[in-house]
């Protein structure tokens, strides 16, 4: 029996949707303001951008400009964390699986950019520890959302197999 998406999400994330969607139950945006979500996509896309350790992780970006990554990062984080709607009036619907599309969005992937936003989180200024676990459950959770939209893109696109007579 093939696993369902979101079977798949917790059984790789092992973040429960009730943890991953906590943020919902408090406005991090009013608790912790705009430059606080600047700041924190700042200082992860520096460490991107910086990766020595992993070229292959780093070169996922080498098309991508880190400003205008900073900005679609920060933005749609304020819109999810209760926001002003910034993301969609200038980008429109953030469609995430649509959005990564283009990337390889392996489990690799999601664990180092996850690695990286950890790293942010405790060194970004004003996130208190509620906050940062509560944000950490929803990327870690969207992180293997995104591999299994990636993983079920890769399905369809591969031939059927042929029918048996």
């Amino acid at each position: 029996m093939q696993k369902s998406m979101q079977e798949k999400v917790l059984e790789w994330s092992g973040v429960h949707p009730d943890d991953a969607f906590a943020i919902d139950g408090t406005n991090l945006y009013e608790k912790l303001g705009l430059q606080t979500f600047i700041n924190l996509s700042t200082n992860f896309y520096n460490r991107v951008y910086d990766d020595e350790e992993e070229e292959w992780f780093r070169s996922i970006f080498a098309n991508s400009k880190k400003e205008d990554a900073i900005q679609n990062q920060y933005e749609f984080f304020v819109q999810r964390m209760g926001g002003p709607p910034l993301y969609s009036q200038r980008r429109g619907h953030p469609a995430l699986i649509a959005r990564h599309r283009p990337f390889p969005v392996t489990r690799e992937a999601a664990e180092r950019w996850l690695h990286h936003m950890q790293q942010a989180l405790d060194t970004t200024k004003d996130i208190d520890s509620d906050s940062k676990t509560k944000m950490m459950n929803f990327f870690r959770h969207t992180a293997f959302f995104l591999v299994a939209g990636d993983e079920m893109k890769n399905q369809n696109k591969q031939p059927k197999p042929a029918e048996t007579e």
